[in-house]
């Protein structure tokens, strides 16, 4: 007869076994409305009171879930608390062991087949449980979770947008300087970030790191600033670029204004006083430069020289006197070479003025070669040599009203010639008739033109000339066929052809 406390100390003895990955689980029972239909309680968890997912059964006949159980007997075998509840509890059979225990695969199939619904709203899935649980659980677009960094609800299908647009919690890199922080600190961020681009409101250059804004303030051309001799009572402000500019342009100004400091400093020199201040260059005489009253004021200047405060200032005024003359010098030669380089400059650019009207006159012949190739292009594609030619006339309607309206009253049709070496003739063509013809014919005139071959050829032009109208349907052309009277003066223009309209 074996013992219960020896199965017992047994139990405990023996190393617990894993369990196998098809039966692991890190979830708790199903949630009681994913079922379609009520449940029953024998597919109930007897620890977490949900649908038993992968169910286990203790050797008590109680199921649980495999997660639920294993959380129960994580510290060793404990007591069953249903068996307790329903009064059935006996300490042998009773306890909670996982190496006693045993997948309850019966029941496993049963739940599978049970009727299932997604309990998300807005969600119209539906199916069996086996279904839910491998297809469906964890993966509804309409299931809401939380989320890990600001605790707010949100849509499963909605998650990535929330992690990446809308979570006040998430964290972000800093793209300038690539320090990492949340995103409701971007603000303030932004505003000690010494990466981040600026824009000087100055010059406009744009995408300046903070860290080097000051250095481009002081160096940037168009940032304005005081003269540097505003001490002595110079308004302007200019830009940086043209510091130096102004310096030179204004020096007879400046001297002025030192002349007027230092005759200020020369009557305070010479008047009794106490501690003074000028306002303009800082220089301070005492009480005890100042010459005595009475019959010792000769003997008292003579020892002293006019006192050694004053001859300090004196002295000081004397050394900027010196610099601002040299400055003077300075600019004068500055100002000689400007003027050479201007000359240079000048020359340069009236040679290159000329050079422009030489160019423009080629390219004006080459435009006049350029339309005369053209021209002779048109008369080639059309030009015949064996004394006949036909013109065939384009958008009629259009040419016959403009020459109604007396816009183009007549047209020329292309040059051709009576042999390769022969005359050279081309037709004229009134649409609204010419002459007593006009608005009731149309007038077409045979011309003679001036060839390059016409020393060799007989003149006056004796030659039969045929005009003929073709009619289009090969049905009735209209001929006519004369020879000019070599008797006229001129023969550019012969017997026109005139046709009723």
């Amino acid at each position: 007869m074996i013992s219960t406390a020896g199965t017992a100390g047994k139990w405990k003895a023996m190393a617990r076994p894993s369990l196998p990955s098809s039966l692991d689980s890190t979830l708790p029972g199903i949630s009681r409305e994913v079922l379609s239909v009520s449940m029953e309680p024998k597919y109930q968890c007897q620890q977490c009171k949900e649908i038993l997912r992968k169910p286990f059964q203790a050797q008590c006949g109680h199921r649980f879930c495999v997660f639920c159980f294993k959380q129960l007997t994580s510290s060793g075998p404990i007591p069953c608390e249903a068996c307790r509840a329903e009064g059935i509890f006996e300490e042998a059979m009773s306890m909670l062991n996982i190496t006693v225990a045993f997948p309850d695969n019966a029941a496993r199939r049963e739940i599978d087949s049970l009727p299932a619904k997604c309990p998300n709203d807005g969600c119209s899935w539906s199916g069996t449980l086996k279904d839910y649980e491998g297809q469906h659980e964890g993966r509804c677009d309409f299931e809401r979770v939380k989320c890990e960094a600001c605790q707010a609800v949100i849509l499963l299908s909605e998650k990535d947008r929330h992690n990446e647009r809308e979570c006040e919690a998430r964290t972000l890199n800093c793209k300038y300087c690539k320090v990492t922080f949340n995103f409701k600190e971007i603000k303030a961020h932004d505003e000690i970030c010494q990466k981040f681009p600026m824009q000087c409101k100055d010059c406009g250059k744009k995408k300046i790191p903070r860290e080097k804004f000051q250095e481009h303030t002081k160096s940037c051309a168009k940032s304005k600033s005081a003269c540097q001799f505003s001490e002595i009572g110079c308004r302007a402000v200019v830009d940086n670029g043209k510091q130096q500019e102004h310096e030179q342009t204004s020096v007879m100004e400046h001297l002025r204004l030192m002349l007027s400091v230092l005759s200020s400093v020369r009557l305070r020199a010479e008047g009794a006083g106490e501690w003074q201040e000028d306002s303009g260059l800082g220089l301070y005489r005492g009480p005890e430069d100042a010459p005595p009253a009475g019959p010792n004021a000769a003997a008292h200047n003579a020892g002293r020289g006019g006192g050694p405060g004053v001859q300090q200032k004196v002295t000081a005024l004397e050394n900027i006197v010196c610099v601002l003359n040299r400055e003077v010098e300075r600019s004068a030669l500055t100002l000689e070479a400007l003027s050479r380089q201007h000359r240079l400059d000048q020359e340069k650019i009236e040679n290159l003025s000329n050079k422009v009207r030489q160019l423009e006159r080629t390219l004006t012949m080459r435009d006049l070669q350029l339309a005369e190739s053209e021209q002779s292009l048109r008369e080639l594609q059309f030009c015949t040599y064996d004394g006949v030619f036909i013109w065939k006339i384009a958008d009629f309607s259009r040419r016959r009203q403009d020459a109604v309206g007396g816009r183009a009253p007549a047209m020329f049709s292309p040059a051709f010639y009576s042999s390769k070496y022969g005359y050279k003739m081309c037709l004229r063509l009134y649409l609204n008739g010419d002459g007593t013809g006009r608005g009731t014919h149309l007038s077409l005139f045979f011309v003679v033109m001036r060839g390059k071959y016409d020393a060799l050829l007989k003149w006056p032009f004796s030659q039969k000339v045929t005009l003929m109208l073709l009619d289009q349907n090969n049905r009735e052309h209209i001929i006519d066929a004369f020879r000019p009277d070599i008797k006229e003066e001129r023969l550019v223009l012969l017997r026109p052809l005139s046709l009723c309209l």
